[in-house]
């Protein structure tokens, strides 16, 4: 069995795309694990839906940016002063455009996390974050192995695969293996190609391979001036390598 394991498009089939033609050749897979941050809050969230949709033996969770979508929740931690018109807008705006489309029903049914045996009985948790939440610090690199242990602790899995952070880590706690997949749409600098786990898995046991996925991010950038987004400039500072992860900045 063979599975691709990605998290957070936020709206950018451009980046996808790019992660489904590597699949393809590094010989496809049995099916797809997404775990969430789907439509907000990139420039085309209709056709991520409509691409994840019709992926093969598909399993999907939310993430806390598709829940504030469907809830009109919006982050707990405040965005920058002068901010939160824009942030308003940006969440607005990916509202109307899920709604008009006819997937608004489809995102709000989406679980909180999944959960699957692999062929070796190995236990497998797909959750956004971090188990029990779509939300909150996640499963990061920042982490000691006592906060990590903290985050899995009662989890119920082996193997415990996540997103939402856009940090990319592998790590074995306590007995419990910790994926974070990183991110197809929104990667730290300054590795800015799309980010996405194989997993392979038999009777025997199962290895997981991290992937990188080049893609044309100035076809993004144009693609998000096109669409008249209410947020270009936050949106393309990912794109143009601006955005520093928290453990990187000095």
């Amino acid at each position: 069995m063979r599975l691709a394991l990605l998290s957070d498009v936020h709206g950018n089939p451009i980046a996808l795309d790019a992660v489904l033609a590597d699949v393809e050749a590094q010989g496809g897979v049995d099916g797809y694990v997404v775990l969430g941050d789907l439509a907000a809050l990139g420039h085309d969230p209709v056709t991520v839906l409509e691409r994840v949709n019709a992926l093969p033996g598909l399993r999907v969770t939310r993430g806390n940016t598709d829940r504030y979508v469907v809830t009109g929740e919006r982050p707990p931690n405040p965005p920058p002063p002068g901010k939160e018109i824009e942030v308003a807008h940006s969440f607005a705006w990916t509202q109307g455009y899920v709604t008009g489309a006819g997937w608004f029903d489809w995102l709000a049914g989406l679980p909180l996390e999944l959960r699957l045996e692999l062929p070796d009985g190995t236990r497998l948790l797909g959750v956004h974050a971090a188990p029990g939440t779509d939300d909150g610090a996640g499963v990061n690199p920042a982490q000691s192995d006592r906060e990590v242990a903290a985050v899995l602790a009662g989890c119920g899995a082996d193997l415990v695969v996540t997103g939402h952070t856009h940090w990319a880590l592998d790590r074995t706690v306590d007995g419990v293996r910790a994926v974070n997949l990183g991110s197809v749409s929104n990667p730290w600098a300054p590795d800015l190609r799309a980010s996405y786990v194989l997993l392979d898995a038999d009777s025997s046991g199962w290895e997981v391979r991290a992937r990188r996925v080049a893609y044309d991010r100035q076809a993004v950038i144009d693609g998000i001036v096109a669409s008249h987004h209410p947020t270009p400039d936050f949106l393309t500072a990912w794109f143009r390598g601006e955005r520093i992860a928290p453990h990187q900045r000095r």
